[in-house]
């Protein structure tokens, strides 16, 4: 009896299972998530189409075990790590830190010190008043948009989020070399960014 009503849900699960009904009812949250983990907008929009296409072609292998949505974001998740795989070896490899193309050379000399006119400056700006909070917070958060995708995905998983680093190289399919180099790089980048947008001022 009990297999038979096994049976009968499964059953039920698979014939609930409506692809015309999937963008009415988990693409807002799906393309949220995506968001959450990609910097680029349009780049979480493709990973959510992929997504439900992925969803079409391996509807026989929907057992209904879990719910929809469920079996949907865990498509989304495996799509995203596919996403920055490839880019956290290509685009970041450890390799090319001195390379002319690296952001870092715009930091540091060929003997690795601090360029002079980039070294670090001490930030003494009060933003105590809340106009000030509010401005500084609305430079702040266009700085983080300039950084490069996983640049930012990272930060702000790392110090926004507040999610430890090993958690972030198992989500995003990365070295923890190669975590530390995109922090550094992201880090640096920011800096620039907010001492030429708001302390320079």
């Amino acid at each position: 009896m009990q297999v038979e009503d096994r049976h009968t849900t499964v059953q039920k699960s698979m014939t609930s299972c409506n692809p015309k009904e999937w963008v009415k009812l988990y693409a807002d949250d799906l393309f949220k998530f995506a968001c959450s983990k990609v910097a680029d907008s349009a780049q979480a929009q493709d990973l959510v189409q992929d997504t439900f296409l992925s969803g079409l072609q391996a509807m026989a292998q929907f057992r209904g075990d879990s719910s929809e949505k469920t079996w949907l974001m865990a498509i989304l998740k495996n799509k995203i790590i596919d996403y920055y795989r490839k880019p956290a070896k290509t685009v970041f490899p450890l390799d090319s830190i001195t390379s002319d193309s690296d952001p870092l050379s715009l930091f540091f000399n060929e003997k690795g010190h601090w360029r002079k006119e980039m070294a670090p400056k001490a930030w003494t700006t009060d933003i105590q008043d809340g106009i000030r909070q509010h401005e500084f917070t609305r430079i702040l958060r266009a700085c983080m948009d300039k950084l490069n995708g996983i640049g930012k995905t990272l930060f702000q998983q790392k110090f926004l989020e507040e999610k430890k680093s090993a958690d972030i190289c198992k989500d995003l399919a990365i070295t923890p070399s190669n975590y530390w180099v995109i922090i550094h790089r992201a880090k640096l980048q920011l800096r620039a960014c907010l001492e030429k947008n708001w302390f320079s001022n």
